[in-house]
């Protein structure tokens, strides 16, 4: 008696070599995001490893320390202001965000759902500010700054980074994302302008303003070179300058004190994104919908 044919409903039955290449495509998938992991926080976990050291430690003496401490980070408070850093950084860092949610947003708009002359063609000159690098106008901006009366103070810091071109981009993408049958609905209910953009196209694109948030901290919190040209008296100092300061100190010559100090700096960053990565991940999917 013959054997009845597979019907369609049933799956074909794996063989041993397909069981086998299956498991060794997954064993190599895993493979590579774990080394991807180790590549990108091994640093991080060296760094943290070294701020705990003891002081009778060598710093290279083993991977893990063998006498734990956080006397690090206090010994790190004590060698320079770093409340006070901290304190200025975060200033630039909430006006940085503050102006990039609230500019991106309306410049997003502008390009995306406004009707205006002109529109394409301004789009095109941002995209193309995007080639020029920071130091290529760093001379303009400084001497627009100095003209302004803004050198030496936290403004002049903040100001060039006001509203970022990549920034706007990501509005712009997430704006695109929106249906157009839900702004002709709006239209109809008798929106105008500034209420669809508040109440339709703002709610709509939460995730792109966590992309810009994290983004304008992350830009602010780590600027070092911009701090460095427009600050000159160190109570105005942030965070990234200190930090040199720190390990540039003569008086100074331990690595667990700056492996303490970045992790200090680093922290914030850290507890900003676990903050808002449901957002995050959500935004970065809002420009791949319509761009």
């Amino acid at each position: 008696m013959s054997t009845p044919p597979a019907t369609g409903s049933r799956a074909p039955r794996r063989t041993g070599a397909d069981r086998r290449r299956w498991w060794i495509a997954r064993a190599g998938r895993y493979a590579t995001l774990l080394l991807m992991l180790a590549v990108m926080l091994g640093p991080i976990v060296w760094q943290f490893l070294t701020s705990i050291r003891g002081r009778g430690e060598n710093v290279y003496d083993g991977v893990l320390p063998a006498q734990p401490t956080l006397d690090n980070y206090v010994r790190v408070a004590e060698s320079f202001p770093l409340l006070r850093y901290v304190g200025n950084t975060l200033t630039v860092a909430v006006l940085a965000i503050t102006s990039n949610m609230l500019f991106a947003a309306m410049g997003g708009y502008a390009l995306s759902r406004a009707a205006w002359k002109g529109r394409t063609a301004v789009f095109t000159l941002l995209v193309a500010t995007l080639m020029f690098p920071f130091e290529s106008v760093m001379i303009s901006m400084f001497l627009t700054v100095r003209e302004m009366g803004l050198i030496d103070t936290l403004v002049g810091v903040w100001l060039p980074g006001a509203v970022s071109v990549l920034n706007i981009m990501i509005m712009r993408a997430a704006f695109l994302a929106v249906p157009r049958e839900v702004e002709e609905a709006a239209v109809l209910d008798g929106a105008n302008e500034w209420a669809r953009f508040t109440r339709v196209f703002l709610p709509s694109a939460k995730g792109a303003l966590a992309v810009v948030c994290i983004t304008s901290f992350m830009g602010a919190w780590d600027d070092f070179l911009w701090p460095l040209l427009v600050l000159t008296d160190s109570e105005n100092h942030t965070l990234q300058l200190g930090l040199k300061t720190l390990a540039g100190a003569t008086t100074v010559n331990d690595q667990r004190l700056v492996a303490a100090g970045a992790m200090a700096a680093l922290i914030p960053m850290v507890l900003l994104f676990f903050a808002l990565q449901r957002f995050f991940f959500r935004g970065v999917g809002e420009g791949a919908v319509k761009t």
